[in-house]
């Protein structure tokens, strides 16, 4: 890890403490690679449509295809 210490710094300084600028590095405790939970920090709960609004969309859907394969077979 001693030979990233210096890149790390330099991206402390240049990207982080602009906007953090109490942000630290414990460099006892860092590793290489990262995870980034994407859902953790972005996800955003939509409830799902109302049963009947669906059910209706899925009948619809499968008029339309009665319609397309009827068309197909005569």
């Amino acid at each position: 890890m001693a030979a990233f210490r210096g890149t790390i710094e330099d991206y402390m300084a240049r990207e982080v403490l602009p906007h953090v600028p109490d942000a630290w590095v414990d460099f006892d405790k860092t590793k290489v690679g990262y995870e980034i939970p994407i859902n953790r920090h972005f996800y955003v709960y939509k409830p799902p449509r109302p049963l009947d609004e669906i059910e209706a969309d899925i009948t619809g859907l499968e008029g339309e295809i009665a319609g397309l394969l009827e068309g197909l077979v005569k």
